[in-house]
C-alpha cells in the first residue's frame, strides 16, 4: 500500500501534457527544414572554402609571374594616358663632346653655285663637324718564324714574336687573334651572346669569318691558360671573411645541374656542378671555411659547421609581403608583425652607422629585438602559413641578426644574387653548355671577368697579355699577385 501510495503521490507530483498531433507534425517539420538548412549551411560555407582556397592560390600564382624576369618594358598593361615621350621642352638638349684628338682631317669646299637659286656664294668661314666612326678592317699578320736546332743538344729552336699568342706551325698556323678572341670571350661569357651571336658580330662589325667550332676551341684554349688565375682566385675566397653564397639552375647537355657562385670583398668565383648540396658549395670554399657566409636560408649552407651565418632579410621581407596580400585579416597580424620587426632592425642598423646611437645603444636595442622575435615565435599560429612560416624563423633565428652583431656585414645576399644574374640571362638565351668541358671554360672565364668588372680593371688588356705571354702567368686581380 505504501508502494502505491509513493506512485500515487508520483503521479500526482508529475503532469502529463498531451501535444495535439497537428502542432507534433507542425514541429517536426520544422526540425526537418532547420536540418535541411544546416546541411545547406554547410555545403555553402565548405564551397566558399574551397573558393577561397582557389582564389588564393592562383592570388599566389599571380604574385610569383609578376615577379618573374620578364623583356624590358614588359610590367604588364599600359597606362591609359602616358606622359609624352622625351625632353620637356626648355631643356637643354645634350651633345657628344669634342673628340680628344682627330685621325683624318677632310676640307669641304663650298659649291660654286647656290642650290636654291644658282647665283654666286661668297664665303663667311669654316665650321667643324667630327665623326667617329667605326672602321670594319681585320688585320691579317704573318709571322715568318726563324727555326734552327740547337748545336748542343739538337732541340728544335723557333723565335718568337711579341704579337704571337702560340708557337704552332703547320696544322695550326692559322690563328685567331689575342683582340678577336678576347672580345669574342667577353660577348659570350660576359655579355651572354651565344656563340653563334657572337660569330654574326665578329662577322658583321670587323669581316672576320670564324665558326662556332672555332670559337668554343680557342675559347677553351683561352681557358686553360686562365685556369692557375682561376685556381688562385678560389683560394683568395677561401680565405676571405665573407662570402656572399648563390646557386640556379644550369644546363650541361641538356640536362639540369647547378652554378655556384661566392662574392667576397675582392674575388667572385663561379663553379658549375652535378648538385646544389653542401658537397657542391664546399668545392669552392672547403669544407672547413671558417668565415662568415650570407645566404638565402638554403639548409645545405648550415652544414659549414665553422662558419658563422647571415640569412638573407630580403627574402624573408618579400616572404612577409607576399602572405600580408593573400591573407584574411587576423592571419596577416604575425606577417606583418615580422616584417615591421625586420624593418625596425633596418632602421637600427642605419641608426648606428649615422652616428645616432652607440655601440652599446645597439647592443641593447638588438637584444630587444631578439627578445620581441622570441615571443612572437613562443606563439601557436593556427593558420598553415603562418605555421610554416614560424617554423622557417625559428631554423633561422640564431642567425638572422647576425648584421647587428657585426656591423658592415650585409644583411642580404643581393650581391651573390647580381653576380648570378648575367648568367641566369644567359642561360634564357642559349640555354647552357652542351658538354662538362664547355661547362669547365664557362665557369673560368666567368670568374676571371666578373673579377676584374668588380675591382674596375680592364679585363681586355689583360686577357689580351695573358694570351701573348710566351708562359704562364697569373693576372694582377688576384690579391698580392705581381
Amino acid at each position: 500500500m505504501k508502494t502505491s501510495g509513493r506512485h500515487e503521490q508520483r503521479g500526482h507530483s508529475e503532469s502529463i501534457e498531451f501535444v495535439p498531433k497537428l502542432e507534433l507534425d507542425r514541429a517536426q517539420q520544422e526540425i526537418e527544414r532547420l536540418r535541411q538548412e544546416n546541411e545547406r549551411l554547410t555545403q555553402e560555407r565548405e564551397r566558399l572554402k574551397q573558393e577561397s582556397e582557389r582564389l588564393r592560390r592562383e592570388l599566389e600564382a599571380a604574385l610569383r609571374a609578376s615577379k618573374r624576369q620578364a623583356a624590358p618594358h614588359s610590367r604588364g598593361n599600359p597606362k591609359a594616358n602616358p606622359k609624352r615621350p622625351g625632353r620637356k621642352k626648355g631643356h637643354q638638349r645634350a651633345c657628344r663632346p669634342i673628340p680628344s684628338r682627330v685621325d683624318e682631317q677632310i676640307a669641304v669646299r663650298l659649291p660654286e653655285h647656290c642650290p636654291h637659286c644658282g647665283g654666286d656664294v661668297e664665303s663667311e668661314g669654316c665650321q667643324a663637324q667630327y665623326q667617329e666612326e667605326i672602321v670594319r678592317r681585320t688585320v691579317v699578320r704573318r709571322f715568318d718564324i726563324a727555326v734552327g736546332r740547337c748545336r748542343t743538344c739538337q732541340h728544335r729552336v723557333q723565335g718568337r714574336h711579341p704579337l704571337q699568342t702560340s708557337d704552332a706551325v703547320g696544322v695550326g698556323g692559322v690563328q685567331l687573334g689575342p683582340e678577336a678572341l678576347t672580345l669574342a670571350a667577353i660577348l659570350n661569357k660576359q655579355m651572354g651572346l651565344s656563340l653563334g651571336h657572337t660569330r654574326q658580330v665578329l662577322s658583321y662589325g670587323f669581316g672576320l669569318e670564324v665558326s662556332c667550332g672555332g670559337l668554343y676551341r680557342a675559347l677553351a684554349r683561352m681557358a686553360g691558360q686562365a685556369e692557375p688565375t682561376y685556381a688562385e682566385l678560389v683560394e683568395v675566397a677561401r680565405q676571405s671573411l665573407v662570402n656572399g653564397v648563390d646557386e640556379t639552375g644550369w644546363k650541361v647537355g641538356g640536362r639540369l645541374q647547378w652554378l655556384h657562385v661566392a662574392v667576397s670583398a675582392q674575388v667572385t668565383v663561379y663553379a658549375i656542378l652535378p648538385g646544389r648540396g653542401y658537397e657542391q658549395s664546399a668545392v669552392i670554399l672547403g669544407a672547413d671555411y671558417n668565415g662568415i657566409l650570407v645566404h638565402d636560408g638554403w639548409v645545405p649552407y648550415y652544414r659549414f659547421q665553422f662558419a658563422c651565418h647571415q640569412s638573407c632579410l630580403s627574402h624573408l621581407l618579400k616572404r612577409c609581403r607576399e602572405m600580408a596580400q593573400v591573407a584574411s585579416p587576423a592571419a596577416a597580424a604575425f606577417p606583418v608583425a615580422v616584417r615591421d620587426l625586420l624593418q625596425t632592425s633596418f632602421a637600427l642598423r642605419d641608426r648606428y652607422e649615422l652616428g645616432e646611437i652607440s655601440e652599446h645603444g645597439l647592443c641593447s636595442a638588438t637584444g630587444r629585438v631578439e627578445a620581441k622575435l622570441d615571443r612572437m615565435l613562443a606563439i601557436r599560429y593556427r593558420n598553415p602559413a603562418n605555421r610554416r612560416l614560424a617554423r622557417h624563423l625559428l631554423r633561422e633565428q640564431p642567425w638572422m641578426f647576425s648584421f647587428l652583431h657585426c656591423p658592415g656585414l650585409d644583411a642580404t645576399n643581393n650581391a651573390a644574387e647580381r653576380a648570378i644574374r648575367g648568367m641566369v640571362i644567359a642561360r634564357k638565351v642559349w640555354g647552357g653548355n652542351r658538354t662538362w668541358e664547355g661547362a669547365h671554360t664557362q665557369q673560368i672565364l666567368v670568374s676571371v671577368l666578373r673579377t676584374c668588372w668588380q675591382q674596375g680593371k680592364d679585363a681586355f688588356g689583360r686577357v689580351v697579355a695573358m694570351l701573348r705571354a710566351p708562359q704562364t702567368v697569373i693576372l694582377d686581380i688576384v690579391p698580392g699577385a705581381d
